[in-house]
């Protein structure tokens, strides 16, 4: 039995097939996440919208690795905890246990995000039906105080393969899809808000750098140094960011 009031984020654990209260959170500040402020605004207003009782819709976040998907999932912990948003994470094999998880909290007095991380599938997975009627129900409607907010590097969730494409019909000027595409299209057309994540520009980059280092003087020095790190790592993003940050600050 969780207490909700105390904890603010919990994850579903498979083998003990329950719901575990998260002791030790990442906790992201809301302030600390920069370059993605359109990002912040749009998933900020609905996650206020659901928190009031209004209207809400199911959050995918695509785009490229290290560009600050995972980490504005957990900065809503910290911005909106003490106004009742609870976050649980489900690894994607077990969306299986959806139904179940959803059952357990549909009649608490919080409101809570069900969180995947990394969501996609490949061909012949089936892990995702059970995903598709919690966001858009069956007979019974998905609670009124749960949403489902994921990451992904897909933004149709499953691989495109040529052979989808080939089955695409061309029937008296009307293009009829092929089934491997409908697939695709309907999982992620049940996500009412997508949110894309591009690779960041060296400016963004050196700014996040600049935030990460507010005490330090000698600013080119930095900033050659981050850049190197940066073609060395082969990404540029806050991932990267914070990772020159914390190998500069052992080196200090």
């Amino acid at each position: 039995m969780i207490h909700w009031k105390s904890a603010e984020a919990a994850v579903w654990r498979r083998h003990a097939s329950g719901l575990r209260p998260i002791r030790r959170l990442d906790k992201v500040a809301w302030d600390a996440l920069h370059g993605i402020d359109t990002q912040k605004k749009h998933i900020a207003e609905n996650t206020e919208r659901f928190l009031a009782g209004h209207p809400a819709n199911n959050v995918l976040l695509w785009g490229s690795r290290g560009s600050g998907k995972s980490s504005l999932i957990k900065a809503l912990i910290s911005k909106y905890s003490v106004k009742g948003l609870r976050i649980i994470e489900v690894d994607k094999d077990d969306l299986i246990n959806l139904n179940e998880i959803v059952d357990s909290i549909c009649d608490e007095p919080y409101r809570f995000i069900i969180y995947c991380d990394d969501l996609s599938f490949e061909a012949g997975e089936t892990a995702f039906k059970p995903l598709k009627s919690v966001l858009e129900g069956s007979l019974e409607l998905p609670p009124e105080n749960v949403l489902f907010y994921a990451t992904s590097n897909r933004r149709h969730l499953m691989p495109d393969y040529m052979a989808d494409n080939l089955s695409t019909d061309l029937k008296d000027g009307d293009i009829h899809p092929g089934e491997g595409i409908e697939e695709q299209v309907s999982l992620a057309d049940r996500f009412g808000m997508q949110l894309a994540f591009y690779v960041i520009s060296q400016q963004t980059y050196l700014e996040m750098i600049d935030k990460l280092f507010p005490e330090t003087e000698d600013r080119r020095a930095l900033h050659q140094s981050a850049i190197r790190f940066a073609t060395q790592k082969g990404a540029r993003n806050g991932r990267t960011a914070n990772q020159f940050y914390r190998q500069h600050c052992l080196a200090q």
